[in-house]
């Protein structure tokens, strides 16, 4: 386990950006303990700084993972965030988008989001950014990136697409081998 590169840095805080907006601060800089990103295996954990200290006696060969493993490294170089960051985006997430019930299923079979499964969307989301999907019961689903505006999502025909899947808690059963 091994602190990220400069450039690794800039990947793994430009994706986080995309979803946490200014609140990417109030991630790195906690008042109850500090918490850091490490690297394992091409995968970014975050983890706090005291559970990390405790982990240098375990062997690096040994070691699987620590912390919440927020996303990996392709072997391209590009950063992608996997499902299990879905508890610190929804977290600190600026925009939220909620689906219907009846939705819901169709988003966690790995489906795009539809205008006729749109609940509700936080005010002046703009298009191409990250959002949470929650349910009605403000239970994160999974995560996204707006297709349109909020603006353009009360005009759109019904069947359009409101959030491209990104992730979804659906995948620890559809992927679970490669998580």
């Amino acid at each position: 386990m091994r602190p990220l590169t400069e450039d690794e840095t800039r990947l793994v805080f430009e994706k986080l950006h995309k979803y946490l907006g200014k609140s990417i601060k109030s991630l790195v800089e906690r008042t109850d303990e500090p918490y850091c990103f490490r690297l394992q295996r091409n995968r970014v954990f975050y983890v706090s700084e005291k559970l990390m200290r405790r982990a240098t006696n375990i062997a690096r060969d040994k070691l699987v993972a620590l912390g919440t493993c927020v996303g990996k490294f392709t072997h391209s170089g590009k950063f992608h965030l996997t499902i299990g960051a879905l508890d610190i985006l929804a977290q600190y997430a600026k925009y939220k988008v909620w689906v219907k019930p009846s939705a819901e299923m169709q988003f966690l079979y790995g489906n795009h989001v539809l205008k006729t499964g749109l609940g509700r969307i936080t005010e002046n989301t703009p298009g191409h950014t990250g959002v949470v999907i929650l349910s009605m019961a403000d239970i994160p689903l999974g995560f996204g990136v707006t297709a349109k505006s909020t603006a353009e999502c009360r005009t759109a025909d019904s069947n359009a697409i409101v959030v491209f899947h990104q992730a979804d808690v659906g995948e620890y059963l559809r992927a679970e081998s490669e998580l």
